[in-house]
């Protein structure tokens, strides 16, 4: 009896430890702004519409792909390729700006104090043209580890409207804190799971069976 008491309290431990281990293996997963992964693949959103985003270290980690932050300061190339057709029809600029109020993973383009605050802490700037062929590809130079926003326009040529997308992200550093509530809302659960399991099946006693009649 002891033994299949046990065995009920593991299982929901087990259970609990195997959606940490996954949620530790998949943390490039916690969104970034308008950077998010679906389905193992980093998206980017410019507002409605989307493209595969694709960072990588050349001549530090070879052809290893990264989806937001990079662990490395040195040469990087960021790969937009379009998923949304409209896009190759519009022309699209590209920024790199350093996040100088230490905003973070929360950080939207209100947040960024508008149009002279961003030039002010703009460190690389792409002018806006058209890319037919549906990929963006975008070389800069990281010289220093730290926070930084990435900010993509794009530009309807026929409408006038304007479409952006807001991504902060780190570069040779590794932010903590920015995942501590995910980690923390899933111990509770675990919690809460593993204390309802116990309750109705381990700790409940069951009357010897001569009591029972």
């Amino acid at each position: 009896m002891l033994v299949k008491q046990a065995v009920v309290l593991v299982r929901p431990i087990m259970m609990c430890l195997v959606g940490l281990w996954a949620a530790c293996g998949s943390s490039h997963a916690l969104a970034h702004g308008g950077v998010s992964a679906e389905d193992d693949v980093c998206i980017i959103k410019i507002d409605r519409y989307k493209a595969h985003f694709t960072g990588y270290l050349p001549k530090e980690r070879a052809t290893q792909e990264f989806c937001e932050d990079i662990p490395v300061a040195s040469e990087s190339i960021f790969v937009i390729d379009f998923i949304s057709d409209e896009l190759r029809e519009m022309e699209l600029d590209f920024r790199i700006i350093r996040d100088v109020n230490d905003i973070g993973v929360t950080a939207t383009l209100v947040d960024l104090g508008g149009e002279k605050a961003i030039e002010d802490a703009t460190l690389f700037y792409v002018e806006p043209q058209l890319y037919p062929k549906g990929i963006m590809n975008i070389r800069h130079n990281f010289t220093q580890d730290g926070g930084y926003i990435g900010i993509v326009n794009a530009h309807h040529i026929e409408t006038g409207l304007k479409y952006t997308s807001v991504f902060p992200f780190a570069v040779g550093q590794f932010s903590y804190g920015r995942y501590v509530q995910y980690f923390l809302m899933l111990f509770a659960a675990c919690g809460v799971f593993i204390y309802a399991g116990g309750r109705g099946h381990v700790f409940k006693i069951k009357p010897p069976r001569s009591a029972r009649k």
